[in-house]
């Protein structure tokens, strides 16, 4: 009796040149940075009929200044037309200028706050 040879195994198919790159994922790490947010100041401007007490009660309240840094950036709005009462994220600036608005016209002073990029 003869001896069987194992069976052999199925060819392969012929190997294809590989392109350069192709079938191949190459992740690149990159140190991603964010920035700082843009930052915005919030300034209120002079006129000749809001009460300086309530201006200063102003930049106490929603400023959270103390009376004498309150009435220097008073006496700033009042002798130069305008005075920055803090620097703040855009969101933040935006909050505080409608604050401020709102309060004015509840006691009915035509007082004007602003917001603009610092």
């Amino acid at each position: 009796m003869p001896q069987d040879d194992p069976p052999s195994p199925p060819p392969t198919p012929p190997a294809k040149p590989r392109r350069e790159g192709e079938g191949t994922v190459v992740a690149e790490r990159k140190a991603s940075r964010t920035k700082p947010p843009q930052m915005y100041q919030v300034v209120l401007l002079n006129d000749d009929y809001t009460p300086m007490e309530f201006v200063v009660m102003v930049l106490q309240q929603y400023f959270k200044r103390d009376l004498e840094t309150a009435t220097h950036i008073m006496l700033k709005i009042h002798h130069e037309g305008r005075g920055v009462c803090g620097v703040y994220t855009k969101d933040v600036a935006a909050t505080k200028v409608e604050l401020v608005l709102a309060a004015a016209r509840r006691a009915g002073h035509p007082l004007q706050c602003i917001m603009e990029a610092a």
